[in-house]
């Protein structure tokens, strides 16, 4: 009896159509939300609490937004490290309106692999020079790092930026090849983004060996995956700290949660108060241990 009402329940949200931050429809998958909450460490309780009200609200046309909208609600109330994680993605988007946090994200995250970096660089090429977003040092390989930043959910690569970095890449290598002084191995190009690339700009990347990172790619092993894998949540996934505290923090170039445990005198400097500031730094270091 019971499977039967569990069958049925799942036939029925099986035919809701959702609508995608892209405006594109989608059937809704109560499986893809289950390893959404799973990926964050939730236990089965709250999984099923988030289900069941996700499940009773849900309607036809229902926007991806809503329904993160719903799950991030319950799980604040539970345990708020955990809808830090469940907010990663849009964190990521708070890193804007500029691409440059996110360049400096991106060199962190890099910083965590035994990479040394620079940001903001400029490398001559054999017809123009070109200022790289990040340059990346490592086993006597640079590897140099364009990141393509999206302040908007919806916005994903296409083939043309690939194409126009692999050019400006190309540029670098053949002045590079043929300059005495660089001791090490230029590696090949990278593209990082935010959001997704396009089948054209995946297929492109592939043929001319031009390394692709956007949030899901390589599979298991693009952005979200690197990020939950070394605990290097940006500052903008805290649920504790104001948009302007956000911003501050930025400003003095702490982009990872990581970093404001080493450094929670900046905290002081925001007027933050001693039991709001042990609150926000337990829901940290519980952001970055798990």
């Amino acid at each position: 009896m019971v499977l039967a009402v569990l069958k049925k329940a799942k036939m029925e949200t099986d035919a809701i159509e959702i609508i995608k931050s892209s405006g594109e429809k989608a059937k809704f998958s109560l499986n893809k939300l289950k390893t959404s909450l799973e990926r964050i460490g939730a236990d089965q309780q709250t999984i099923n609490q988030i289900i069941d009200k996700v499940r009773d609200e849900l309607y036809q046309g229902i926007s991806t937004k809503e329904i993160y909208n719903r799950a991030f609600a319950l799980l604040k109330k539970k345990k708020s490290y955990l809808a830090s994680k469940y907010k990663l993605k849009k964190a990521i988007y708070e890193l804007g309106p500029t691409g440059f946090p996110f360049e400096r994200f991106v060199s962190a995250i890099l910083k965590y692999s035994g990479y040394k970096t620079e940001v903001g660089q400029v490398l001559q090429g054999k017809c123009v020079t070109h200022e790289i977003d990040v340059i990346a040092y490592k086993n006597k390989e640079t590897t140099v790092i364009e990141c393509k930043f999206h302040n908007e959910e919806g916005l994903n690569c296409n083939v043309k930026i690939p194409l126009y970095i692999n050019s400006r890449y190309n540029d670098i290598k053949t002045h590079w090849n043929v300059n005495s002084k660089n001791k090490s191995t230029l590696a090949n190009g990278w593209v990082v983004t935010n959001t997704r690339f396009t089948e054209d700009a995946l297929q492109y990347g592939k043929c001319v060996d031009l390394y692709l990172l956007s949030w899901d790619h390589p599979k298991n092993d693009g952005l979200k995956d690197r990020i939950d894998r070394l605990g290097l949540y940006p500052i903008t996934v805290s649920t504790l700290l104001t948009n302007r505290e956000k911003q501050f923090l930025l400003s003095r170039d702490v982009v990872l949660c990581r970093a404001l445990i080493g450094d929670a005198f900046y905290l002081d400097h925001l007027g933050i108060s001693d039991t709001r500031k042990i609150k926000i730094l337990n829901e940290i270091k519980m952001l970055c241990s798990n």
